[in-house]
């Protein structure tokens, strides 16, 4: 059987570029490593404390797996000793405020779930062994439908959401394991101690080279009201100039880098508000007391918006001049 010439030189085709990307593949590795390599370099030149902080995380779950290596830990608490892994996972925040509000949030959301978990099971088994697993879901249903629709209300949504997932999640794991756990306080209380020792860790290591959520929210203000007035600043320099020489006189984009960075001002509200709330857990430090006026950043970031929002029309009008 005689095979096609040209269907030869297809398949040898196919074959010579194959090979021509398997032996590319190592400087293409390379390349992507040392991309990889500079950007994390820069990621950690930008702001140190990530690195620091990448390392305090690292820190709090080897102290906390312990709970395995070590006998008699293991002993004590068994396999409740991975909710002190998770813990740290879930509540350890770049800021010492968003580490604190997830710890106390986490802490009492299970003290109470517990106890409600508890008493909701010990109700259930006085309907014996039929009506028990009855009686548990209509107590998890009404309880969970009811806390679910508290995350509706702005106030908690922006505040506690977090502690409301927690207490759902951890009312339903204990009540629903009363039906099958004999030993059902001694289950809780493990469970509960694993959380509090875990976020104990995390709020302890956050206070090592800590960073500050009020410290980020003052600078956050300042430096958008500061990146206004460079614009401002900017703006008179850019618009009495004579328009033969505006139009004449080339200006390098880094010059007038200045006339846009307003724009950051305009989607700070979100940064602003999470700041606030977590800077309100933040004990005394430096500069900033207790009952720190923090709702007054928010007013002056309000205000800062509505005059980029005015600078935005002006800058449309200068382009326009220019144009």
């Amino acid at each position: 059987m005689e095979i096609d010439q040209p269907t030869i030189q297809q398949k040898a085709g196919h074959f010579t570029c194959a090979w021509s990307c398997f032996k590319a593949l190592p400087g293409e590795a390379k390349a992507k490593a040392i991309k990889v390599a500079k950007s994390s370099k820069k990621l950690g030149e930008d702001d140190p404390r990530r690195v620091i902080h990448s390392l305090k995380v690292g820190l709090a779950l080897t102290f906390v797996s312990f709970f395995y290596y070590s006998r008699p830990l293991y002993d004590g608490f068994g396999q409740s000793g991975m909710w002190a892994v998770l813990t740290v996972v879930v509540i350890f925040e770049f800021t010492v405020g968003g580490t604190l509000s997830k710890g106390l949030y986490r802490g009492l959301a299970t003290l109470l779930a517990c106890a409600l978990g508890f008493g909701a099971s010990n109700l259930a088994s006085l309907f014996g062994r039929k009506g028990q697993p009855i009686v548990i879901g209509i107590l998890v249903f009404l309880l969970v439908a009811a806390s679910t629709f508290t995350r509706f209300f702005p106030r908690i949504k922006a505040r506690y959401d977090y502690g409301v997932v927690i207490f759902i999640l951890t009312f339903s794991l204990v009540s629903v394991s009363g039906y099958r756990v004999e030993k059902l306080l001694v289950l809780a209380h493990q469970r509960l101690s694993t959380i509090l020792i875990g976020g104990a860790i995390c709020m302890l290591l956050s206070f090592i080279f800590p960073v500050w959520a009020g410290e980020d929210l003052h600078k956050l203000v300042a430096s958008n009201v500061e990146k206004l007035a460079k614009y401002l600043e900017g703006f008179g320099g850019e618009f009495f100039q004579p328009l033969e020489d505006e139009r004449n006189v080339k200006v390098s984009n880094a010059d007038k880098s200045f006339l846009r960075r307003y724009k950051n001002v305009l989607n700070s509200k979100s940064t602003e508000e999470s700041m606030a709330n977590l800077a309100r857990w933040e004990p005394r430090h430096g500069r900033f007391g207790f009952r720190h006026p923090w709702k007054q950043y928010l007013k002056i970031g309000s205000l800062s918006r509505r005059c980029a929002y005015q600078i935005e029309a002006l800058d449309a009008y200068r382009l326009h001049r220019l144009s």
